[in-house]
């Protein structure tokens, strides 16, 4: 079970302003925004039940080599908020990689959408569950 993810990326402020309004959608939340060892450093985060608020996806400014291009997805509670957040990626200025839909090669209810985010990261958000 993977805790939490970091990335290195190119540009913090383009990062920063990608997740806040495409990760909206999902329920998280910029958590950190503070320098650390001289370096920049940014977390998203959630309300998780019985722990409070979790950052699980964690940003570096300007670290090399920059990560990627990487491949992350977050869980999303319904096919709404998958919508939502591709909706949110694209207006955040990511590129579209595959518009909502089902993904049936997956498994039958596999319903995601993909954008690229500012550093060319294939981002997802999926939801498991039937229509």
């Amino acid at each position: 079970m993977i805790d939490h993810i970091t990335l290195r990326v190119r540009d913090l402020a383009a990062t920063r302003d990608f997740y806040t309004r495409a990760l909206a959608s999902l329920g998280y939340r910029k958590a950190y925004d503070s320098v650390h060892d001289g370096v920049g450093v940014l977390g998203f985060g959630f309300d998780a039940p019985g722990i409070g608020l979790k950052i699980d996806t964690w940003f570096v400014d300007h670290t090399e080599p920059v990560s990627g291009p990487t491949h992350l997805c977050w869980r999303a509670a319904d096919r709404h908020q998958v919508n939502a957040f591709h909706a949110a990626a694209i207006a955040a200025g990511g590129k579209d990689n595959g518009a909502p839909g089902v993904r049936a090669h997956y498994h039958p209810n596999y319903y995601g959408a993909f954008v690229l985010d500012p550093d060319g990261n294939n981002v997802e958000a999926v939801c498991h569950a039937p229509a």
